[in-house]
């Protein structure tokens, strides 16, 4: 069986390539999950791609990738500097959680600079785009590679 793992998009992401592409590009969410499935299929990995703008719906799919053993990409967006209830359920995860920013978080506004899920992902990806996506699955498939052995 392959490994599981979990791509999640937080707020406000469905509308990438549409808002603000001089910050976030022109490829959409739509893109990105083609990329993301088709790595996942050469990295002999499982991959459930999802986006919601809704904080308990994350928090759901969360304990859903906990109670499924999955390991986690997360893209927490706007969740990710005040969301609580979002970081509790990313704490729950025991395989790889690997974080991705589009942007450079820590260039931004004060407001941005500071994810709470930082504090529970084993990596970071940040400031490169949404190759950040294909960066964080395959540092996932060496991490669970690593649990494996």
């Amino acid at each position: 069986m392959k490994p599981l793992v979990y791509v999640l998009n937080g707020s406000n992401l469905n509308m990438l390539g549409k808002r603000e592409p001089h910050l976030y590009g022109t490829t959409t969410l739509v893109q990105v999950e083609e990329r993301t499935l088709a790595l996942a299929e050469e990295l002999g990995l499982q991959c459930e791609f999802r986006q919601t703008n809704h904080e308990g719906v994350m928090v759901d799919w969360l304990q859903e990738a906990f109670e499924r053993d999955a390991a986690v990409v997360i893209n927490p967006a706007g969740f990710s500097f005040a969301s609580i209830p979002v970081l509790d359920a990313a704490k729950l995860i025991r395989q790889p959680l690997v974080e991705v920013h589009i942007t450079n978080i820590h260039q931004r506004d004060e407001q941005y600079r500071h994810s709470l899920i930082s504090l529970v992902a084993r990596g970071v990806i940040c400031g490169l785009g949404v190759e950040g996506y294909q960066l964080a699955l395959r540092a996932v498939a060496v991490l669970l590679g690593e649990h494996r052995t």
